[in-house]
């Protein structure tokens, strides 16, 4: 009686193993390819497009005040933190917030605000609000920008939440149901290039 090769026996088995893993490899690499595409961080609106976003900001800072008789303070307000938008036409995804304002218990407030992106490229706004001791509501407007916000003009507003406020002036916070709009400008074009004239030769017999 012959002997049975074992490893005739086997050899099928381990073709099959091998198709069965090249033909699943196939497939999740054409599942992979076929998936959806990451999201970007911000829309890519061109120059007149208008941008609709909502947003949170959470920031942290210092106050410094002032008494002005009675209930009535005077304050300086300057606040660094995060500004994360969302909608599908936002400008960015998320920016560094920058504020500082004078801020007055009475007539409200009057302020400067800068979003800077994952570029480096700036938005820059105006804030003015009724910043009182029973309302906060706080408009702002955008009166420019740098790179792709160069230009820019909208506006939007918000309320804004004290978390900390402490006696020594640290103060910490968010602003509440943030929204608004911006259109980007049209980016500055390079100065075209004037070539320079060639300078005359000098007459004949002149002195150098």
């Amino acid at each position: 009686m012959n002997a049975t090769n074992p490893t005739a026996r086997l050899r099928p088995t381990v073709r099959g193993l091998r198709l069965g893993g090249l033909v699943a490899a196939t497939a999740m690499l054409f599942m992979a390819g076929c998936g959806p595409a990451p999201a970007p961080s911000g829309a890519t609106g061109g120059p007149g497009d208008w941008l609709e976003f909502e947003g949170s900001l959470n920031a942290s800072g210092t106050r410094h005040s002032l008494s002005l008789g009675g209930e009535r303070r005077a304050s300086l307000v300057d606040l660094k933190g995060t500004l994360l938008l969302t909608g599908p036409s936002r400008p960015g995804a998320g920016f560094r917030g920058e504020i500082i304002a004078l801020a007055d218990t009475a007539s409200g407030l009057v302020g400067r605000a800068v979003w800077t992106d994952e570029r480096g490229d700036q938005v820059f706004s105006e804030l003015h609000g009724e910043g009182t001791a029973t309302r906060n509501r706080i408009t702002g407007t955008f009166i420019g920008g740098s790179g792709r916000y160069a230009g820019a003009t909208g506006a939007y507003e918000f309320s804004w939440q004290y978390f900390l406020n402490t006696e020594d002036g640290v103060i910490q916070g968010r602003a509440d149901a943030l929204k608004g709009r911006v259109r980007l400008g049209q980016p500055k074009a390079p100065a075209p290039h004037v070539p320079q004239a060639a300078s005359a030769p000098p007459p004949p017999g002149a002195r150098p």
